[in-house]
């Protein structure tokens, strides 16, 4: 069989990164019979500053018409003001292609360092699913200078009174909001899809995270459509913690976890805690899933243009996104074969990147793994 993949290295580190995961996935198709056509698309810094183009339209279309899955090295260039790539590349992508799911297994590996104290693999072995396409991300928000009409300037005075207690002069003063989203239909869908993977995977427990205890209008409605999908699995325990209290106990008690399902904002935060917990952001994969259409896989770690060419990145996040992607495409043994072979070499302990406190290259890990791939396959 083919799979037609769209290859985005993006920028600093992304290209060597992803160089790497292409490398053992082309390994692990040789070893496991099927081809994958790679499609290079160099949407990123320097195409932005050369052409001032970001993500086309046409490109997306391109893709949603011929590729089966994104696979994107890392985004981010000091020359370009922050957000301009994310939004106008990564998010446009995951929006276009309704990648409503953003996976991320936390999950320490043996072999590796761990900064908690006393806890090992089996504390620490859990997932969270994040909503990718609402809440605060929706893009809803400006900035609005107040005038100096004498209404204006009651409304606005009656708003810091009654809501802050605040006497303030408003006068040539200027405000900025943010709105966050959620549907009933974003909601529920996410939240299924946290519970069915939940009992695809023989997890017994789903934890909710949010922030109803103020930020009530929106978490309240998303605390009633988590109750109302609980009732479609019966056999699955839930329970509900906001994000402040879950950040403590993801230091204290991870191994408490088994499948969380969180709004995108507590979502985006909180996975970055995971990531440490499990050894770092080179450690650390993800993907945005369209459970019907097209997804996205990636290291969850930026682009560290300070590391660029350098060939010192880590890349088994990024492999590991890989493995992840074969998975979603339905072809576990081989995401198993590469998810292993990471697991051997780490536990080796021969080959480390100057993140886990070794020299060796981003290419030397890279064909390392694939070499682990191997010997993995013609030893089973």
């Amino acid at each position: 069989m083919k799979y037609r993949i769209a290859l985005m290295p993006g920028d600093g580190i992304g290209p060597e990164i992803i160089e790497q995961g292409v490398k053992v996935i082309n390994k692990v198709s040789e070893l496991h019979n099927f081809e994958v056509e790679w499609v290079r698309y160099d949407n990123g810094a320097d195409r932005y500053l050369k052409t001032g183009e970001l993500i086309t339209e046409d490109t997306l279309k391109e893709i949603k018409k011929t590729c089966k899955a994104i696979y994107l090295g890392a985004l981010g260039d000091p020359r370009v003001k922050p957000g301009i790539l994310e939004k106008g590349i990564l998010l446009k992508t995951r929006f276009y292609f309704d990648q409503y799911v953003n996976l991320r297994p936390i999950k320490l590996l043996d072999g590796v360092e761990c900064p908690l104290k006393n806890k090992t693999p089996k504390d620490i072995n859990f997932e969270v699913v994040r909503e990718n396409t609402e809440d605060f991300y929706v893009g809803i928000g400006n900035r609005a200078k107040i005038g100096n009409s004498k209404q204006e300037l009651e409304v606005i005075r009656s708003l810091y009174s009654v809501k802050f207690g605040l006497d303030i002069d408003t006068q040539g003063s200027e405000i900025a909001y943010q709105i966050g989203v959620l549907s009933k239909k974003g909601s529920r869908r996410v939240i299924e899809y946290a519970f069915e993977r939940a009992r695809k995977n023989k997890k017994t427990k789903v934890t909710a995270v949010d922030k109803a205890n103020v930020l009530d209008s929106v978490y309240s409605f998303w605390r009633e459509t988590v109750d109302e999908v609980a009732k479609k699995y019966p056999g699955i325990e839930y329970d509900f913690n906001y994000v402040d209290a879950i950040t403590m106990w993801f230091v204290k008690n991870p191994e408490w976890f088994q499948m969380v399902v969180a709004p995108n904002m507590f979502g985006d935060i909180i996975t970055d805690l995971g990531a440490m917990i499990q050894g770092g952001l080179g450690l650390a994969p993800g993907g945005n899933i369209n459970p019907d259409g097209i997804s996205m896989f990636e290291p969850i770690h930026g682009s560290a243009p300070k590391y660029r060419g350098l060939n010192v990145a880590n890349p088994l996040a990024t492999i590991w996104a890989g493995s992840l992607m074969l998975s979603e495409l339905k072809m576990q043994k081989s995401a198993d074969l590469m998810l292993n072979a990471v697991q051997e070499v780490i536990r080796d302990g021969k080959v480390k990147t100057k993140d886990m406190g070794g020299s060796s290259k981003c290419s030397d890990m890279g064909t390392a793994i694939a070499k682990k791939c191997e010997e993995l396959h013609q030893n089973k």
